[in-house]
Formats: C-alpha cells, sequence, structure tokens
C-alpha cells in the first residue's frame, strides 16, 4: 500500500492505542490525517498536535470528499452514521488488522500473541532490538515508556513488531517470520464461544508463519504447530528451550539468569518490575537472541526497559505509599498483577480499585474475577464499563461484590473515588481495568502528591 504526501486517510476509532499507531505511521509517509473518537483524551491530543484532524461527534460534514481509503477499528458499532456514509458512499474501507497485514507483508514479521502479556512482551522486544545494532519497526498496543510512543521507526531494519491480536480473529491477517503465544486462556467468548474455539484460532494463527520460520511457545499450551519451522518453548522457571533461573531480589530489583539452548547469561537485571514480567522478559530475550542481538546489547536493554504505561505503571513509590496503575481486565491478569504487587510490597495493605470491563466478560468469569480480588486487602469497584455492549440483565457490580469473600469490599461511582481516597488510609493502592479508569489516574496521582 503506497502511501505519500498526495494521499488523504481516515480513521474511524483513531484514538484507539492500535489505530493512533497506524495513524502516525502513515502521518510520518506524509499523508494527512482526518479522524473520529468518541471522547478526547490525552492521546488523541499529541495527535492533533501532531497534526491531524480529529472530531469528537458523529458528522459527516467533518468528512473530507476526497479521501483515498478508510480505515476502521472493530469497535465501532456497524449503525455508527459515520461507517454508515462510508459504506453507501463505497470508499475502501479496510479493517486495522488488514491494513498491518498489507503493511508487514514483505518484511521479517514478530507476530505477539497471547490472551495476556502481549503488550509488555512485545514493547520489550522493540526495545531490546531498537537499543542493538539489529533495529527494528513496531507498531504497539501500549505507550513504551523509552520511547513514549506506540510506533517505532527504522530507516534500515526489515524486522516489524506487532502485537497480534485474538480479538475478533484479527491475527488472522498476518504471516509473521517469528511468532509468540504467551497464554490461551479462555476471553472474548462473545466471539469465540468458548475455549476450545479459541485454542483452534491461535492454531491457525501460527499455520501462517512463513517457510522456514519460528514460534516461540509458552511451556505447557500444547499447540498442534506446522511442519517446516523452528518450535522452542519459553517459561518462568520451569525447565523449557528458555527460561529463567537463579531468581533473586537485590536493592529492589530482580536479577536472573537467562538459560537458552547453547548456554547461560548469568546475573540479568531487570530494571522493570513484576514476577511475572520476568516471564515476560524471557519470551522478549529469546527473540532478540534469535534475531542476533548480543548478549552485551541484551543486558544493557533489559536494565534500561522502563515498560509500558498502564502495565505494572509504578506511579509513585515512597517509604509510606505506592501507587500502580495496571491495565489487567481478565481473572488471570488480576491475579498475576495482584500477587506480583504482594511479592515486591510484603505485609503491605494493598488497596484495588477495579472497573469491570464487558457485561459478557463479568457473567463469563464472575467467580473467577471474585477469586481473583479476594488475593487484595481492600476492594473498590466501580460499574462495569461496557465498551461494545448493551447491558445484560442481572450482570451488575453490585453482582460481583456479592460474591467478593473479603470483609473490605466497596461498591463506588467513579465521580466519587477522589473523595472516598482522601478518607483512606493507603499504603498499596492499585488502579485495574481497560475501561475508561485510566481517566482517574493523573487525577488520583496528583491528589496523592499534594
Amino acid at each position: 500500500m503506497n502511501v505519500g504526501k498526495q494521499n488523504i486517510i481516515y480513521f474511524l476509532g483513531i484514538g484507539g492505542i492500535g489505530m493512533s499507531a497506524l495513524a502516525r505511521y502513515y502521518h510520518a509517509k506524509g499523508a494527512e490525517i482526518y479522524g473520529y473518537d468518541k471522547t478526547p483524551t490525552p492521546l488523541t491530543t499529541q495527535l492533533i498536535n501532531e497534526g491531524m484532524h480529529i472530531h469528537f461527534e458523529e458528522n459527516v460534514n467533518k468528512i473530507p470528499k476526497n479521501i483515498d481509503f478508510v480505515i476502521y477499528t472493530p469497535a465501532i458499532p456497524s449503525e455508527h452514521q459515520e461507517f454508515i456514509y462510508f459504506q453507501q458512499k463505497k470508499f475502501s474501507i479496510y479493517k486495522r488488522s488488514q491494513v498491518l497485514g498489507l503493511i508487514t507483508q514483505n518484511s521479517k514479521g514478530i507476530g505477539i500473541s497471547g490472551t495476556h502479556g502481549k503488550t509488555t512482551i512485545s514493547t520489550m522486544t522493540a526495545h531490546l532490538l531498537k537499543q542493538s545494532t539489529i533495529d527494528c519497526n513496531a507498531f504497539l498496543g501500549g505507550i513504551s515508556k523509552n520511547y513514549n510512543n506506540n510506533l517505532l521507526l527504522s530507516e534500515k531494519s526489515e524486522f516489524v513488531v506487532i502485537e497480534a491480536d485474538e480479538f475478533d480473529r484479527s491475527f488472522l491477517q498476518l504471516h509473521p517470520y517469528i511468532a509468540v503465544v504467551s497464554s490461551i486462556d479462555a476471553d472474548h467468548l462473545d466471539i469465540y464461544g468458548d475455549k476450545n474455539q479459541l485454542k483452534l484460532s491461535f492454531e491457525d494463527y501460527i499455520s501462517q508463519i512463513q517457510k522456514g520460520g519460528k514460534l516461540i511457545v509458552k511451556h505447557g499450551l500444547n499447540l498442534k504447530t506446522p511442519k517446516g519451522i523452528d518450535v522452542y518453548t519459553y517459561s518462568l522457571n520451569e525447565k523449557a528451550d528458555f527460561y529463567a533461573n537463579n531468581i533473586q531480589i537485590k536493592n529492589g530489583y530482580y536479577y536472573f539468569d537467562f538459560v537458552y539452548p547453547d548456554g547461560i547469561f548469568k546475573e540479568i537485571k531487570m530494571g522493570y518490575p513484576g514476577l511475572h514480567n520476568i516471564e515476560n522478559a524471557i519470551a522478549a530475550i529469546s527473540i532478540a537472541y534469535m534475531t542476533g542481538v548480543s548478549e552485551n546489547e541484551i543486558r544493557n536493554a533489559v536494565a534500561s526497559f522502563e515498560g509500558v504505561n498502564r502495565r505494572f505503571d509504578i506511579r509513585i513509590r515512597t517509604e509510606n505509599l505506592v501507587y500502580i496503575d495496571d491495565y489487567a481486565h481478565h481473572p488471570e491478569e488480576l491475579k498475576a498483577c495482584i500477587n506480583s504487587v504482594r511479592n515486591l510490597f510484603k505485609n503491605k495493605k494493598i488497596t484495588g480499585i477495579f472497573q469491570p470491563h464487558l457485561f459478557s466478560r463479568t457473567r463469563d468469569f464472575a467467580d473467577e474475577f471474585a477469586k481473583s480480588l479476594e488475593l487484595l486487602d481492600e476492594v473498590i469497584l466501580l460499574d462495569i464499563y461496557p465498551a461494545r455492549e448493551l447491558p445484560i440483565e442481572g450482570i451488575t457490580s453490585q453482582m460481583l461484590l456479592d460474591k467478593i469473600n473479603i470483609k473490605e469490599k466497596f461498591l463506588i461511582q467513579k465521580s466519587e473515588i477522589l473523595n472516598y481516597i482522601k478518607t483512606c488510609k493507603l499504603e498499596v493502592l492499585i488502579t485495574l481495568g481497560a475501561g475508561d479508569i485510566d481517566q482517574l489516574v493523573e487525577p488520583i496521582e496528583n491528589m496523592i502528591k499534594s
């Protein structure tokens, strides 16, 4: 898809993390970018400051007449006025995943997939390659704190790091040279129906790995793998082709040995907290090793990796109070995050503010959510964030709260959170969820600091 200064491209849902990376990519190529999103956010403000034209109400009069093509996110509802307009006027319309597939088809794609961990693994992989002589391009599902961006570009590298998203089977548009599968926990059951269908979709994805390519799969996932590729396993600390050994905490940092088929890199210092992130690092280091990044480059990059916004994002860390923000929105992600916090801040009271995401997900995993949230000392629930769904009768945050078997549990309106926090004796606070809870992060941070 050759795009240059003469082109005008329209993005429906431009404020999404994946969509904004594509908008930045085409903007860097010289195209004029227009777009719609539902609400202004810090990210849409950045895009406007970068020179893109964005509006926040459904309004076909704001759409230029001479658009070359339209890119949309599956989160846009089919009854959206602008979406209907583009269909009626017979514009060329592409899904975000289709465009990613077209952009990356002539490169060595590194596709990071999995129901959890893919944003951290892809951002860490991109950092490891970027800080080496190998270099890379990257379309990320989060804002890298090292680069303050979700798009990384390279003039010289043939590698492209892509987050391969299983939602809506988007990853089936990709044909990677290296693929990672980090986890296959039941999720997106509104699309897949059951976990077996989800697993089959992951098997379809890895069947598209280029001949002579490589698959790195989490130990124990038991996927049917295609012929003609090299298959490797990785794990946190179980024996696999790649794993961590001798994990220690020294001066507040994790250190571990990286074990690979031909040897060991001893005492790698991890600059990014969270035990679950060591497992993510093993996957990223494995890719870096396979693409030719040197041991020294790997060591330096792992130590300097600052993480991703909203992924175990330590916003405040003082002797008396710690505030962490995390995107966790599935029971397994909540469990991993809370256990990592518990591991890092032993004997501290942990308060979690959780915004459930989707009525269907809350219904499908209500018991599992309750069990994960019981790992907290105090639970504050917000109302369910509907995203693309209409309410389901009987599925509410109160229903979930009733299942949580701890004493300190509360249901609080989002507008009342700051007032509530003022009255609390906090030790460790975590905000959790994938909805609009991110709008509370800066106000909470500012209030705590003041």
